[in-house]
């Protein structure tokens, strides 16, 4: 049980990756709490999407079914997986939130087109479904608005389930966070999205939320047998059977993560609830501490701003300087009705220049962080017409943000931002 299974590389969004080392029993403890905690059966059908070479996949879309005895099937590409999902047609996936908030884009992209009245019924689904959900939840008592819903599901919700396979049971979401206002629209239309946590230095996962009491806003209690703490400063300790010997050939930074007391230092703010549910506040290594001294979570503001469809990617910048900046990449379809509507040609070589565009731009950044405090606003807005991937060395394995790499690629565009400031 004690011997190295595997070494796997971090992603890398901090610094340079490093070679987690994995054993037999990390691995198998990880799969069989994760079993413990979620119901899967051999009837389950896995669409496989994520690579295996992440800790994620690995353990909890090929090592757990191998467990329960259930099917794993394997997307042709990422490009034909909105095709693979309707021809597998799936009881179960292992998702990463960019998935949904690309199936919320499109939706949003649709409804903008749509007439009045489709708009007041998608909205007024997501109510009586959000009421749904709460009531079977325990957490709200019946209300005669549930009597709509099986016409609203007709109608509204089956068909974006349908976009899914229409046979989804279950959703495990990891990787990084999932935004509250899309959790709430899938799970009101009765996708179950049950949002987790972990690290690859866990085996991976540390937290899940549970089918009985879904707490969409955290990414539930510890598995059964990981024990959990917060540090001075917030810093979310881990300590079990899935947590990892050390970091290959490297006893220093190993020394820096795993304590004599066998916990891991992780990295990320948290804070738990009565019932020991874990809500992640931040990476102690992202905030952005501005001159002002002011700090700011950047995840939480780039996941607001990309809830409108015209942000398709965007990444927050501000590190030292007096105001905050965003790096954005658009919609192509979105940026160009917008375009068109003010009169602009989309494809004009400079039209990112325009100061037309720049202010409508910063307008719809703006609206989308009115909930944020008043320093937490962005001034400036840079345009990349190059969608960031993983290929390009931009994004990872998960789809998350390679912060420093974005900086590196965008140096100087980023240093014109604050000529003069």
């Amino acid at each position: 049980p004690d011997d190295l299974a595997s070494i796997i590389y971090t992603s890398g969004t901090i610094g340079r990756p490093k070679g987690v080392m994995l054993t037999h029993a990390n691995m198998l403890a990880n799969a069989f709490a994760g079993v413990s905690a979620v119901p899967v059966c051999p009837e389950d059908l896995f669409l496989s999407f994520l690579p295996l070479s992440h800790t994620l996949e690995r353990t909890v879309g090929y090592y757990l079914p191998i467990m329960t005895g259930s099917c794993v099937a394997h997307v042709r590409s990422l490009d034909k997986l909105a095709e693979d999902l309707k021809l597998v047609r799936p009881t179960l996936l292992v998702a990463v939130p960019r998935i949904f908030e690309r199936f919320q884009q499109r939706i949003a992209s649709r409804l903008a087109k749509a007439p009045r009245w489709k708009r007041l019924l998608f909205d007024l689904t997501v109510t009586v479904g959000w009421r749904r959900f709460q009531t079977i939840q325990g957490r709200e008592g019946w209300s005669p608005l549930l009597l709509l819903w099986p016409l609203l599901d007709r109608l509204v919700a089956q068909p974006i389930r349908n976009l899914l396979g229409g046979r989804i049971r279950l959703v495990i979401s990891g990787g990084a966070p999932l935004s509250p206002e899309i959790s709430r629209i899938f799970l009101a239309f009765g996708v179950n999205i049950l949002q987790g946590y972990g690290l690859t230095e866990t085996s991976p996962v540390v937290s899940v939320n549970r089918m009985e009491d879904n707490r969409p806003e955290t990414v539930g209690p510890p598995l059964p047998g990981v024990e959990i703490k917060l540090a001075e400063g917030s810093e979310l300790l881990v300590r079990g059977a899935s947590v990892m010997s050390g970091y290959w050939g490297n006893p220093e930074e190993t020394a820096e993560v795993l304590d004599q007391d066998g916990w891991l230092h992780t990295g990320d703010l948290a804070s738990l609830d009565g019932d020991g549910y874990i809500s992640i506040i931040g990476r102690s290594k992202e905030i952005i501490v501005m001159s002002n001294g002011e700090k700011v979570p950047p995840a939480d503001m780039e996941q607001a701003i990309t809830g409108d469809p015209l942000f398709e990617q965007v990444m927050i910048v501000g590190e030292g300087k007096p105001f905050l900046s965003a790096l954005v990449v658009l919609d192509e379809g979105e940026w160009t009705r917008l375009a068109e509507s003010m009169g602009i040609d989309p494809r004009q070589p400079d039209v990112f220049d325009d100061n037309r565009v720049k202010s409508v731009l910063l307008e719809r950044i703006a609206a989308r962080l009115k909930p944020f405090p008043g320093y937490a606003r962005v001034r400036r807005v840079l345009v990349s017409r190059q969608a960031w991937d993983v290929e390009g060395g931009l994004l990872t394995a998960t789809m998350k943000l390679r912060r420093a790499k974005v900086m590196e690629r965008y140096k100087k565009e980023i240093e014109d931002m604050y000529v003069g400031s």
